[in-house]
């Protein structure tokens, strides 16, 4: 696809749209190059923290709910760091009415870490003009859901619900640990013989 490009799927609520998304959620980006840098190192850096904290749950058999959603945050977070490590190597420049090559003899459009995050999910499901009295905004266009996003941004999100969904259950769990441990240690103080000093 040329960046742009649209093709419908269902009706006009969901379509497949081909744009590049060269900073953080939503398009939003810091500090030209040096930004982009430091984004994607950070997100190396979150992801190998994700990735230790997720094989200590396994390995504790923690809630299964929890090791879910960390996993659908953790693999999310891989796909848009491959994006951005590999995708400026990978391909040439995309542009409108122009469909990018893969391993072009030139190189790609970027090095390593600079690449742009490819963005494809588009759902529309409301769209009209603000009315004309609307403070601010009056007779603008409007779409619901108007941001463009991919499969792994779908993960993450998802791993964020879950944990807020189950947050009662997550957080009882934790909750009836700490008391068992505690109710072990005055258990173990009260079978220690107790000593007297007298003068």
């Amino acid at each position: 696809m040329a960046l742009g490009d649209s093709y419908p799927i269902f009706g006009d609520w969901f379509y497949i749209h081909f744009v590049e998304n060269n900073g953080m959620a939503f398009g939003w980006k810091f500090g030209g190059d040096t930004g982009k840098l430091i984004l994607s190192l950070f997100r190396i850096a979150a992801i190998s923290a994700i990735g230790y904290y997720l094989f200590t749950l396994i390995k504790q058999k923690k809630n299964s709910i929890l090791i879910i959603s960390i996993s659908f945050i953790f693999a999310g977070a891989i796909g848009n760091i491959i994006d951005s490590l590999f995708y400026g190597i990978i391909f040439e420049a995309s542009g409108s009415f122009h469909i990018a090559k893969a391993f072009p003899a030139d190189g790609g459009y970027s090095g390593l870490f600079y690449g742009k995050v490819v963005d494809m999910l588009y759902f529309p499901l409301i769209e009209g003009y603000y009315p004309e009295w609307f403070p601010f905004v009056g007779g603008d266009y409007f779409a619901f859901f108007r941001p463009v996003f991919n499969i792994a941004d779908s993960s993450i999100t998802t791993g964020v619900a879950l944990l807020i969904i189950f947050q009662k259950q997550l957080f009882s769990v934790i909750e009836k640990e700490i008391p068992e441990e505690n109710s072990e240690l005055e258990k173990e103080e009260l079978d220690e013989p107790v000593t007297q000093i007298v003068d």
